[in-house]
């Protein structure tokens, strides 16, 4: 959730924004309790209320369930109308994409996936994915006009300052490419051919690592609750996405997370993709474990095949993946040591049983005790979706924080 600004600005200050803000996250759901929490009067309450209901953000809802104290009528509920817009999502991994409409509560309207492969370079991707767009808001009866904004997660290290990509090691001719740009030239192409205003070029894109939306979407989700979370993706790469306080942590460019770059004594001699020795996503990733079963005999080519022979339940697919699982557990040890997370998700490709029992073995033996005594490691729970409804949130806590939607407002002339 975006930070409480209500707490930085004097309360007879509160914008209309910071109220938007008290009703979306529950503190404060009748006008009576927004003029408790800002000290606002009831008049200037009402006046900035109005902007919202007329901006179609907020809607009167049926009664509390109990009237006020000497005895009047229950207040009407403010609720965030979710109806007005919807968001485009994305998550795009290496050799693979899935896109939806969402709405703005996450709910799922439309759903596209397909093979797309980075490898192929971020023009043909990001045109192909705005291809996708149009059937995609077809399908959910929806405008393109209704676009608020959209959504995307890639497999690599981002500057969200920028929207680029930075040294991707598994996706060549990205690195400092105009993501944003692009994806949202692509989306207007497809708007313009499908009826919509001409303001499509307008609408904002954001991007990140996907393992950091995977780990967005799965804590708000299902652990709303939990101050330290923290997701690893073990896919045809390895990434880890860190929720601390409700927010991402992303370091200071975007690096946080990038554990598949980690050295470890059984990597030595394997070269990465990245270019140097030993990475843990040289041992431990899908790719690498696609590659031991075809030297075994056993034909892949990524870590969805290695998921295949898993829920097939192929006896050397189990075993490696249980050895990669003890790699990463190693690692993680000194990852819950330092974070000490309430929660440690396994998701990706290599996400299951055989995985996670090799993680808890290394990760239970070598990390502190302290660390791990109330940390429950779980598989995740969205499984495939877990990045678009990140992106969702994304999108939807940037556009309506106090700040932004304030912004926004005076845009529409309210």
């Amino acid at each position: 959730m975006a930070g409480d600004r209500t707490r930085e600005r004097p309360r007879s200050q509160a914008s209309a924004g910071d109220l938007l803000h008290l009703v979306r996250s529950g503190r404060a759901i009748t006008r009576g309790a927004l003029q408790e929490a800002t000290g606002l009067s009831r008049a200037t309450v009402g006046q900035r209320l109005d902007r919202l209901f007329r901006a179609g953000w907020l809607r009167e809802g049926a009664g509390g369930p109990a009237g006020s104290p000497t005895g009047g009528r229950p207040s009407l509920r403010l609720e965030f109308d979710d109806a007005h817009a919807v968001v485009l999502a994305v998550s795009l991994d290496t050799r693979h994409a899935r896109a939806a409409v969402l709405t703005l509560t996450g709910e799922l309207l439309a759903e596209r996936s397909g093979a797309l492969s980075v490898d192929e370079g971020p023009e043909r991707v990001l045109g192909a994915l705005g291809g996708w767009f149009a059937g995609l808001l077809k399908e959910a009866g929806r405008s393109a006009d209704a676009v608020c904004g959209i959504g995307l997660g890639v497999p690599g290290p981002v500057d969200t300052a920028t929207g680029r990509v930075v040294q991707p090691p598994i996706m060549p001719g990205w690195d400092g490419y105009d993501i944003r740009g692009r994806l949202g030239r692509a989306f207007a192409e497809q708007a313009g051919g499908e009826g919509g205003s001409g303001d499509a070029a307008g609408v904002p894109v954001l991007v990140d690592n996907d393992a950091n939306l995977m780990a967005y979407g799965e804590q708000r989700t299902g652990h709303p609750d939990c101050a330290a979370f923290a997701l690893v993706k073990v896919s045809t790469g390895i990434g880890a996405g860190v929720v601390v306080g409700g927010q991402i942590y992303r370091g200071i460019d975007g690096g946080a997370g990038d554990i598949g770059h980690i050295r470890v004594p059984e990597g030595a001699g394997t070269l990465c993709r990245c270019g140097s020795y030993g990475c843990l996503a040289a041992v431990a990733s899908g790719r690498a474990l696609a590659r031991r079963l075809t030297e075994a005999g056993v034909p892949a080519e990524s870590g969805s095949d290695v998921r295949e022979l898993l829920a097939e339940g192929h006896p050397e697919a189990v075993r490696l993946a249980r050895e990669a699982g003890r790699s990463v557990g190693e690692v993680l040890a000194t990852v819950v040591t330092l974070l000490n997370p309430g929660v440690l998700m396994i998701a990706g490709d290599l996400a299951g049983t055989p995985f996670l029992t090799g993680v808890r073995e290394l990760l239970y033996q070598r990390a502190l005790p302290r660390s791990t005594a109330h940390l429950d490691v779980v598989i995740a729970r969205l499984g495939e979706r877990s990045a678009l409804v990140g992106a969702g949130a994304l999108v939807v806590e940037h556009l309506y924080a106090p700040d932004r939607a304030e912004e926004r407002l005076a845009a529409l002339g309210l």
